[in-house]
């Protein structure tokens, strides 16, 4: 594990310009600096740095981020690995030292969090695009009422909650997953009488994502007229920060 210490002075570090440039011919344009977006097929210059912000992004497709996000993106490298190449590009010393139990079984716990919300997201996924329901109310939402096409869907990974009230809890269950991560995700709400039951139902779902692509928590958006609770949010949970 790189020591906390060094990944904050890694971050300190790390200039955009510097990063991206490495990538991109950059001009000036007033405060920032633009360039071809190096991830689409980009022909006008719609990639803007900004120096003052230490922040990138595209205006086009919407990628971008800091150093270390721009540099996992664009090299498909992990968070860690990221940290690894600003290291050695500003001749910052890594300094790692063995994890406590404490934060071993913390690290173990996050990662079963990700893969639940991985499996999650994949299952709303499934019940928006192969489902009757989903076909018809969810995918009718996306498609005729948002205007958005199948492939801003797929890349996105927009998804349907049915209408069934514990139907991604149970599936979870069979599935063999322990549910109490999705309890602690705030996905599924434990009630005193020790049933469960999901958050999301009869909902268009936005998947949220970190910056290295993973799903990290869920918006969902009613789509019956008579719910009062328009949108329903993921709470905080140990993998995500409102």
């Amino acid at each position: 594990m790189i020591d906390p210490a060094t990944v904050q002075k890694i971050k300190d570090t790390a200039e955009i310009v510097d990063v991206v440039q490495d990538y991109v011919t950059l001009q000036r344009r007033g405060v920032n600096l633009v360039g071809l977006c190096p991830f689409h097929n980009d022909r006008h210059p719609s990639f803007y740095v900004s120096p003052a912000k230490n922040f990138c992004h595209c205006f086009v497709c919407q990628e971008g981020g800091n150093p270390i996000s721009f540099l996992m993106k664009i090299e498909h490298i992990s968070y860690g690995e990221a940290l690894r190449v600003l290291a050695k590009k500003y001749g910052i010393e890594i300094e790692e030292r063995e994890l406590t139990d404490e934060e071993r079984a913390q690290a173990n716990e996050r990662e079963s969090l990700m893969a639940m919300n991985e499996w999650l997201g994949k299952h709303f996924v499934h019940n928006l695009t192969a489902t009757p329901e989903g076909q018809n109310i969810g995918m009718s939402y996306f498609m005729q009422k948002r205007g958005f096409r199948q492939d801003t869907i797929a890349k996105f990974q927009l998804g349907y909650a049915l209408q069934q009230r514990n139907e991604y809890t149970a599936a979870a269950a069979s599935a063999g997953y322990n549910t109490g991560y999705l309890v602690k995700l705030g996905a599924t709400i434990a009630r005193e009488d020790g049933s469960l039951s999901d958050r999301f139902h009869s909902r268009a779902i936005f998947p949220i994502h970190s910056i290295s692509g993973k799903v990290i928590a869920f918006g969902g958006r009613t789509l019956k007229a008579d719910d009062p609770v328009k949108y329903q949010n993921s709470p905080e949970s140990a993998v995500y920060e409102k």
